[in-house]
């Protein structure tokens, strides 16, 4: 009887890992922005995005659960359940930004976000608002122009204590090389929650001039 448990057991875990490794290698191949690479230096990167538009949405409370409630909003627009339609093609990253304003001293953030989290989802090459399906009330299309951007790339499950630790790294990088930041952190998640921590693929991102 124990035989059978262990095995039944071992045949759970080779079911759960190959099904992570499945949806982790279909996640590698799913679309993300196009960008140039300024600069790489192990897990930091400086990099040039190109205008892209994305659709936004802000919800107020804690941030884990912003995060989860604008996913679930912006899930159903781009899969035409809270409109009708065509369908969109998921794309990653999943962006997050926002927060408490009086968190950093001056404020970092705009008014509109104070107490609340922006999430928003790229949409596909080659689309803007013109010629993307009219979104649902919460919902809006907004283009962000082309920026450059400081990244720190990371694994695990992003939470807000492991969020701030990488945001310093980041910040530190930065001042090493002398530049001063007093922007905002964006975070950018790459993975769906069923992926293991080791392989998850994480980013802080801090605009620059």
């Amino acid at each position: 009887m124990r035989k059978e448990v262990l095995a039944g057991a071992a045949a759970i875990g080779v079911a759960l890992i190959g099904g992570a490794a499945f949806y982790y290698f279909r996640e590698k191949q799913t679309e993300e922005p196009d960008y140039r690479a300024l600069t790489s230096d192990g897990d930091y990167q400086i990099r040039d995005y190109p205008a892209v538009t994305v659709a936004e949405t802000v919800i107020e409370g804690p941030r884990r659960d912003a995060l989860g409630r604008g996913f679930r909003v912006l899930a159903d627009y781009i899969f035409a359940k809270s409109r009708n339609g065509e369908k969109l093609a998921m794309t990653v990253p999943v962006m997050q930004d926002g927060g408490d304003p009086m968190a950093s001293d001056p404020p970092l953030f705009d008014d509109e976000l104070e107490g609340a989290w922006r999430t928003r989802f790229v949409m596909p090459a080659g689309r803007d608002a013109a010629d993307l399906p009219e979104p649902p009330a919460g919902v809006e299309l907004v283009e962000i122009p082309p920026r450059k951007v400081a990244v720190v790339t990371f694994p695990g499950f992003a939470d807000d204590k492991l969020l701030a630790e990488q945001e310093d790294r980041l910040r530190g990088w930065l001042a090493r090389r002398g530049e001063a930041v007093e922007a905002a952190p964006e975070y950018a998640f790459y993975n769906s929650p069923m992926i293991p921590g080791p392989l998850r693929r994480n980013e802080v991102w801090l605009p620059l001039s």
